[in-house]
């Protein structure tokens, strides 16, 4: 019966238990950011914390639920049943456990229905009976296409600088593989020059030699 009467509340009565500079020792609600966004394709993270003035019962039997797109809207998570909705089926992840008072709701692979808003609601154990109570704004999400820059695609399948440098060094040492040192190339070819040439002059100069033997006054 508390329940449901709490349920009934007007929202007037519940949103100054949100109200930051109320004295929570008397009141009860969930803070949620108002608004985030996200890149379509990537993920968000949806912090909540949440504060109640009751004693809680040795078993609170705390549960986190998350609505979305209006306060009465439809369930798209419940902790203690691990139920996930359809539409977010293997993007959504809640990291919070009993007994915390906060945590966080992600979700991943953001599409462009993801953009509404999420209501946070919280189920617990006291020693008077059973509590629930959420978020009365909630978060509103806004999904931003993803952009697409002109060329894109083309650049993704180019290798890096880095690669391609390496793939021309490594190019050049394997046709340089089986070739000497360009020093010792050129000393060969300065020594094959020079031994050429004492070949070429040595038959000339015994040549000349003997012709002057020849002609050379007898004794």
């Amino acid at each position: 019966m508390a329940s449901v009467l709490l349920l009934l509340l007007p929202a007037a009565c519940l949103q100054g238990g949100n109200s930051a500079g109320s004295n929570r020792g008397n009141t009860f609600g969930v803070n949620q950011p108002e608004r985030l966004s996200g890149v379509q394709g990537g993920s968000i993270e949806i912090p909540f914390f949440f504060y109640f003035p009751w004693e809680l019962a040795k078993d609170p039997q705390m549960r986190i639920l998350w609505k979305w797109q209006r306060f009465h809207g439809e369930f798209i998570y419940n902790s203690s049943s691990g139920f996930i909705h359809e539409h977010f089926k293997d993007r959504l992840i809640l990291n919070w456990t009993q007994p915390q008072t906060s945590g966080v709701l992600r979700i991943f692979d953001l599409k462009e229905k993801d953009q509404t808003v999420y209501f946070c609601r919280i189920c617990l154990k006291t020693t008077k009976g059973m509590e629930i109570f959420q978020s009365i704004n909630g978060t509103q999400l806004t999904i931003t296409p993803r952009k697409h820059f002109p060329g894109q695609s083309f650049r993704t399948t180019m290798q890096s600088p880095s690669i391609i440098t390496s793939a021309v060094t490594t190019a050049g040492l394997e046709d340089t593989e089986d070739q000497r040192n360009p020093s010792v190339v050129n000393l060969g070819a300065t020594v094959g020059v020079v031994v050429a040439t004492a070949v070429l002059i040595t038959p000339v100069y015994v040549m000349l030699i003997f012709l002057w033997w020849k002609k050379r006054p007898a004794d």
